[in-house]
């Protein structure tokens, strides 16, 4: 009996609406494995790259999508374990992340806590082409197909067997937030029991938002808009006060605002989520003389802003930037997710819509539009339910 056919959805170019392809089922040698997907997320690198602003070049027609929960359905008799060496079979439920370090390049080797800047790493839903047999390279699709010998740099990580799949979803773009915390720790900006504001409330400034909590902020303040659906969302996730930017309308107001809710001399800790290129000089005067800047939301360029660098220096502020993370961060994430499954609104956060030419187009213009806060595609609802 002959296997299926498998849709994929590919984007001739920036601007361009997804075309739905169909693609043979792949042979699965010794070193890889075939994932179903399960979901998929709609990540603002997806929408900055459909809107051209991706700053590298990008091999289309390709296939987006790199926020993935899938199972395996079929693997190679040498694909027996994860990249922390977890034991993997058909039925296993795994997440992949788009970046992955090579392992042996400069920064792999000598700087393994910023192997995310790897030189030479593997990157699905991004730098891989429809061109590329088995043509399976992103997760806006059924399937995902990945062999550690055509690939060396990729890595699997398995998810608890009772996780929803499109929690596991939520693992990459959470695990983002997590190193970004991590970087301030250890650059002493980040303790117990820290006052912190989140400058966004996308999906990441709402991750932020519960990733603080976790990792022991006291108090969390998100400046964001609009009020529906990211804002409230914000405060169910446990933000203290939000800061509506369509209504506190100048950099002076919201300054005073967010001083007034903090209290004191400023908050211990601000965090950019927002990719926005005025929340820098703002930001840093949401702080207290002494604090710590993390910047995680630029991650296209968003062009520049005019400031002024003596209020870095006269605040005598830590200011850091964090990109991605790497191979061995991801597990944090994952975990973070498991142990707090019940703790945060998680799955609120996501609007599914069904993997169709309809479907993807309608979850990324909604991402744009910000009527969701993350749009996921859901490729097989009964992997999800």
């Amino acid at each position: 009996m002959s296997k299926p056919e498998i849709r994929v959805a590919t984007f001739a170019g920036p601007g361009a609406e997804p075309v739905i392809q169909s693609v043979p089922w792949p042979k699965v040698p010794r070193k890889a494995a075939l994932i179903k997907v399960g979901a998929c997320g709609v990540c603002g690198t997806d929408q900055h790259i459909l809107k051209g602003h991706w700053p590298k070049p990008l091999p289309w027609p390709f296939t987006l999508g790199h926020e993935i929960g899938g199972v395996i359905v079929e693997k190679g008799e040498e694909f027996t374990a994860d990249f922390m060496e977890k034991p993997l079979q058909v039925g296993s439920k795994v997440m992949i992340p788009p970046l992955m370090p090579c392992g042996h390049c400069y920064y792999c080797v000598h700087y393994p806590e910023q192997a995310n800047k790897c030189l030479t790493p593997v990157y699905y839903g991004r730098y891989l082409g429809f061109d590329k047999a088995p043509h399976l390279w992103g997760g806006w699709a059924e399937y995902v197909y990945v062999d550690l010998e055509m690939l060396p740099g990729t890595k699997v990580y398995k998810l608890p067997d009772d996780m929803s799949l499109r929690l596991g979803a939520l693992s990459e773009p959470l695990t983002s937030c997590i190193r970004a915390f991590n970087r301030a720790t250890r650059a002493g900006g980040f303790k117990w029991g820290d006052t912190v504001v989140i400058q966004g409330s996308g999906p990441i400034g709402i991750l932020a938002v519960a990733a603080a909590q976790e990792m022991g902020a006291g108090r969390v303040i998100c400046v964001g808009a609009p009020e529906e659906p990211r804002l409230a969302l914000a405060r169910k996730f446990g933000a203290e006060a939000t800061v509506d930017i369509t209504k506190v309308t100048t950099p002076e107001a919201r300054i005073a605002a967010v001083r007034e809710i903090v209290g004191g001399f400023g908050a211990d800790l601000v965090m950019d989520c927002s990719g926005h290129p005025t929340a820098g000089p703002e930001g840093i005067e949401f702080l207290r003389d002494g604090g710590t800047y993390v910047e995680m939301g630029q991650f296209t360029d968003a062009g520049k802003i005019e400031t002024s660098w003596h209020r870095i220096c006269s605040k005598d502020l830590n200011v850091l930037g964090s990109w991605a993370f790497t191979g061995n961060d991801l597990p944090l994430g994952v975990d973070m997710l498991y142990r707090a499954r019940d703790k945060y609104p998680w799955l609120e956060m996501q609007t599914v819509y069904p993997f169709t030419q309809e479907g993807v187009s309608q979850a990324v213009k909604d991402a744009m539009a910000m009527k969701t806060v993350k749009s996921t595609i859901v490729p097989f609802p009964e992997l999800v339910a």
